[in-house]
């Protein structure tokens, strides 16, 4: 009889196990995913966000060699127009002013707060944590588009020369001729194979605004503002939470960008039946 009870746990384990194992790690959003991907850490070279400063003059972030903790899982391309409406349907997001005619390109003109309320809708839709990714998962995924926001070399004793070199440096740079979202793909895609990274359209981050004092050779926050979110795309740039056209305010640098839009990542989760799994087999050794 306890052969018997032995063999049904284990084939019951293993039955549960199937199926869940191999959807776990595995967002099934509800709207048209084209998927996402999953990305193994590797290391990747960083330049810290925020607003750096050396004896109260300013200097560019930190150059860093950074590792994520865990494999990264992000949507190949940008969330649509079709996709953000049906969250607007079931009343879980804030309505915005939608383009009219295709519904398939990248939704823009949504704000922070508009993006953390879908990426919340998924989250309850799917049962899968996605959200926003931080400046560090972006950067990470976005590889060879991602751009090192140093800043020019100038006399570090006049700091007023500094801001205008960046500014300079930022207004020059070249922009996408095309101002409206357009279909997915346009932008091509990076080594990862993720989207239109650093096209037309700036995603939002999860990542705050800091600003940093490096003085005695230490790193010290001295302001943290959540109001002020990174978002990156053809260059990095900082934005209040609640704008939709960047072009109205914010908190850019030189030349604004052209929109903001978004794209999730999901959470990977420990997959229950493997916990499941190892519990049963625990058991079965103890009797």
């Amino acid at each position: 009889m306890l052969i018997l009870m032995k063999i049904k746990t284990a084939m019951l384990a293993g039955a549960l196990a199937a199926p869940m194992l191999a959807t776990a790690f595995a967002p099934t959003p509800p709207h048209d995913q084209d998927g996402a991907l999953r990305l193994t850490p590797t290391s990747f070279s960083y330049r810290a966000a925020g607003d750096f400063s050396r004896n109260g003059r300013p200097v560019e972030g930190p150059l860093r060699a950074l590792r994520l903790p865990t494999d990264l899982i992000v949507t190949k391309r940008q969330v649509t127009v079709a996709e953000y409406m049906r969250c607007v349907g079931e009343a879980a997001c804030p309505s915005i002013a939608l383009p009219a005619g295709a519904h398939d390109v990248p939704v823009v003109g949504v704000s922070w707060h508009d993006a953390s309320a879908y990426a919340a809708w998924v989250s309850r839709k799917t049962g899968v944590t996605h959200r926003l990714p931080t400046d560090e998962e972006w950067t990470f995924a976005a590889a060879e588009k991602a751009r090192d926001e140093a800043m020019p070399l100038v006399d570090p004793s006049d700091p007023a020369q500094a801001w205008i070199a960046r500014y300079e440096a930022e207004s020059a740079r070249s922009r996408p001729a095309a101002t409206a979202a357009q279909p997915g793909g346009t932008f091509g895609t990076n080594s990862n194979g993720l989207d239109d990274l650093a096209g037309n359209i700036w995603e939002w981050t999860d990542s705050c605004f800091v600003r940093v004092s490096l003085d005695g050779g230490r790193e010290r926050i001295t302001n943290t503002n959540c109001g002020v979110r990174v978002v990156e795309g053809a260059h990095r740039s900082y934005m209040t939470d609640f704008i939709r056209d960047p072009r109205s305010g914010g908190c850019a640098a030189g030349v604004p960008p052209a929109n903001l839009g978004f794209r999730l990542v999901a959470e990977p989760s420990r997959p229950v039946a493997a916990t499941l799994v190892r519990s049963v087999a625990k058991l079965l050794r103890r009797t």
